[in-house]
């Protein structure tokens, strides 16, 4: 029951975070960013923030520096807006996920384009047996049994 609270509390921490980034962060280094995921401790006193940055790795540094500076602003005004007994520290880290994700999209993409590209040609050795399946090897038994 406890693991449910504290999901629904960091589920909302999220909510609130990313509209807070979005309409009160003024600072234009920052950039596009999405909070695309938040790990909360048990007691509420950290939290790992996950974001994901538009833009080259230059950009992405630059928008989680921004973030970081920004820590305790950020932490003020979510306490405003949720009640809850301590809000927790917040800790920024690009979620690389997306991007390691269509990598290797386009990885499988590739892959499937050489494969129709050369035809697979039947291996003699997999071919059965004329008239069915190939019968499994008998093992001899070794002490006389």
């Amino acid at each position: 029951m406890a693991d449910s609270r504290v999901q629904r509390v960091a589920d909302q921490l999220q909510r609130e975070l990313a509209e807070i980034i979005r309409l009160e962060l003024k600072d234009p280094r920052a950039g596009l960013i999405t909070v695309t995921g938040l790990d909360l401790t048990s007691d509420f006193a950290y939290a790992k923030v996950f974001v994901s940055v538009f833009g080259e790795a230059e950009a992405q540094q630059a928008s989680l520096a921004v973030l970081r500076r920004a820590a305790g602003f950020l932490r003020s005004q979510l306490a405003r807006r949720i009640s809850i007994h301590q809000t927790p520290q917040l800790r920024f880290l690009l979620d690389e996920s997306i991007e390691r994700g269509s990598r290797l999209s386009a990885l499988i993409d590739k892959a499937v384009a050489e494969d129709r590209a050369h035809p697979a040609e039947p291996a003699a050795d997999s071919a059965p047996a004329p008239g069915g399946a190939a019968k499994p090897a008998r093992r001899k038994s070794g002490a006389g049994t």
